[in-house]
């Protein structure tokens, strides 16, 4: 039981402590009940981290929407198959501007709503930014690369950012997934999604590297135990973490070719 309610300025307090610094970018990765009893809720924490970031500092969210795939990969909850032709007739084309990130956390989809905060343009796995860096960041995201090289992660470990977790464990490091296209010979699948084009929305396939989350939780206990540039202390009630993202990358890249076994390459309907 906290003795006191968390703040805006006991926040800042935190992420000082913890190692956030003013002019730096950092990528968020945010569960806002961990924190405890938050005095202006997600509202508050974003004030209070944009407070230690300053001016010339960004900050980033992934706001991604995983509703926006095909109906046949949806089991929570799953449809009726019979429903499948008509959500892909009718399911709403992605919009930067109003489709929600909430499956992403409220502090997540606090930054996307943010006044003035640039979205990139993926239709499932799109990042939020605020601040100077925001629309260069944001730009170029391609649909093709989810979360590699022509997406928002690539520019932001050329730029030195730091992941926070804040109140999340090291598995939810979405860093970790750049580190998949750099492996020999990646196996692909195909995606679908509802997207907004020149002549009207469409439901479109296309190919890109087939993510695997599934070893995460013993990749981020590795990386935890063996992390440099590692900060760890309590934002309110919340273990959180402070790190480089490219050490996280780095580090990824090199375990998957230890423990991974190569996966025949190859193009798989998803």
């Amino acid at each position: 039981m906290l003795d006191a309610p968390i703040t805006r300025v006991s926040l800042r307090a935190d992420f000082d402590h913890l190692g956030v610094r003013p002019g730096a970018t950092i990528l968020l990765h945010s569960s806002l009940r961990s924190l405890g009893w938050v005095c202006g809720g997600a509202r508050c924490v974003v004030l209070a981290l944009l407070d230690a970031l300053g001016g010339g500092g960004t900050l980033v969210c992934p706001t991604q929407t995983p509703e926006n795939r095909d109906p046949s990969r949806w089991d929570d909850p799953a449809v009726p198959s019979h429903w499948w032709p008509s959500i892909r007739e009718h399911l709403p084309a992605f919009d930067p501007a109003t489709s929600s990130a909430a499956s992403m956390g409220r502090i997540a989809e606090t930054v996307r709503t943010w006044p003035g905060a640039i979205r990139s343009d993926h239709p499932q796995t799109s990042f939020c930014a605020i601040g100077p860096s925001a629309r260069w960041l944001m730009a170029g995201h391609q649909i093709d690369c989810q979360l590699g090289e022509r997406s928002p992660l690539r520019k932001l470990e050329e730029t030195g950012a730091r992941v926070l977790l804040l109140g999340v464990p090291f598995s939810k490091t979405t860093a970790f997934h750049l580190a998949e296209y750099r492996l020999d010979n990646p196996p692909f699948s195909v995606n679908s999604c509802a997207v907004q084009t020149g002549t009207g929305r469409q439901w479109v396939n296309y190919e890109d590297v087939a993510l695997d989350s599934g070893d995460f939780d013993r990749l981020g206990a590795d990386f935890a135990g063996s992390a440099t540039t590692l900060q760890s202390g309590l934002v309110g009630a919340a273990q959180s973490h402070l790190f480089a993202l490219p050490e996280a990358s780095s580090f990824a890249e090199q375990w998957f070719r230890r423990f991974r076994r190569p996966r025949r390459p190859g193009r798989n309907a998803g």
